[in-house]
């Protein structure tokens, strides 16, 4: 097999369970890899240390899929992998038809995305290495789950760092007329050709049973709420009001449908809006609200963009909190992983004091328990979500 050889003293992170080589730790190639090639990686001394795909281009240059003498280059490597996380959901959850079923690195298969919708599912092949093994990872898909049709959500900008082209396509199959999911005993109609992600966020369904006791009776106001996730459970636990903000109009209407497909009152309406400005807005008029929910999209894709995107943080969370009555709550997010919790912690600090309220920290949440982190791999660690008690 071909080789990857570490420089001295850059082992450290293989050693202890990471995934990502980065090309300024790779002393030399042996065997002329082409990009996409399984090679071996070895360290300086020449242990061995795993099994991984290489790609010169990006800087994370190969990604270890096996600590083992394995191929990964045959549909057993990948039905292996596949039923291990089949089994470690089924543990969690039963028979959910719907949840993130591969979680990349937390799966031990870098590179790899797979949410399922009953008998959809959605993949993203995030890497030249897995793009290159899609064929062994679709029929692994198929010979375990026989889906009726199989989603590619491969418009994710990291593609493009790998050298692939961002697409949508109907893989196999004929998706449904309608395709609607339940989470919780809701009732969620999915976008799998245009929703953000790959249709819904399965990483704040545990989050969103957290509303229970803290929006029975109140006004709610859910900022950034694409579908209506977060909406939809505040009316289900007994919310007096639920406003839902998004910038998006195909995105508030789907809120729309999800809310008409659960709820025949009107206890949820939705308002297309920039939500830097309704917050201004609503921050002049004094209007007050029993809980905020702030989900934002990532505000940053990069190391060198954190001091822009702290500064975002501060506005919303400052503007958020002056919205919220006394005793009342804020629930705040932050899905970019460059966003430490120790700095996203004292972002809201920061907030709090510019906001002139006195702020109590409930809970510190994170991503579903189908979004696996692995240890070695902190960057699998990426959603946070605060519950905050304004006194």
């Amino acid at each position: 097999m071909k080789r990857l050889w570490l420089k001295a003293g850059h082992d450290r992170r293989a050693r202890g369970g990471h995934p990502w080589i980065f090309s300024n730790e790779v002393e030399r190639l042996e065997g002329a890899p082409e990009p996409g090639d399984a090679v071996e990686v070895l360290a300086a001394r020449g242990d061995f240390l795993g099994i991984a795909y290489f790609n010169p281009r990006p800087l994370i240059t190969a990604r270890i899929l096996t600590r083992e003498q394995e191929s990964i280059d045959e549909v057993d490597f990948y039905c292996k992998r596949l039923q291990a996380a089949l089994d470690y959901r089924e543990k969690l959850y039963g028979d959910m038809p719907s949840l993130r079923l591969v979680h990349g690195e937390g799966d031990q298969l870098p590179g790899l995305v797979v949410d399922r919708y009953g008998d959809v599912l959605a993949v993203q092949l995030l890497t030249l290495g897995m793009e290159m093994r899609r064929d062994l990872v679709l029929r692994a898909l198929e010979e375990m789950l026989e889906p009726v049709a199989v989603i590619g959500r491969n418009d994710v900008a990291v593609r493009e760092l790998e050298g692939l082209e961002r697409k949508v396509e109907l893989i196999s199959g004929q998706l449904p007329e309608e395709l609607v999911i339940r989470e919780h005993g809701l009732r969620f109609r999915i976008d799998l050709m245009e929703g953000q992600k790959t249709g819904h966020f399965f990483d704040q369904k545990e989050n969103h049973q957290a509303l229970r006791g803290r929006v029975e009776g109140r006004d709610v106001l859910d900022l950034f709420c694409y579908s209506g996730g977060w909406s939809v459970h505040a009316a289900r636990f007994g919310a007096r009001s639920v406003l839902g903000i998004d910038i998006s109009e195909k995105a508030i209407e789907l809120s729309r449908e999800n809310a008409r497909l659960n709820y025949k009152d009107d206890v949820c309406r939705f308002e297309q809006a920039d939500v830097f400005e309704l917050l201004r807005e609503l921050g002049q008029s004094q209007q007050r609200f029993g809980t905020v929910i702030l989900d934002p999209p990532a505000f940053v894709k990069s190391k060198k963009k954190l001091p822009d995107a702290i500064r975002g943080y501060l506005t919303i969370n400052r503007r958020a909190l002056q919205l919220v009555e006394p005793g009342g709550y804020l629930f705040t997010c932050s899905c970019s992983y460059h966003l430490k919790r120790d700095v996203f912690l004292d972002t809201l600090r920061k907030a709090a004091v510019q906001a002139g309220r006195t702020v109590r920290l409930l809970e510190m949440r994170g991503q579903a328990f189908d979004h696996p982190v692995l240890l070695s791999c902190p960057e699998t660690e990426y959603l946070k979500c605060a519950v905050l008690q304004v006194l």
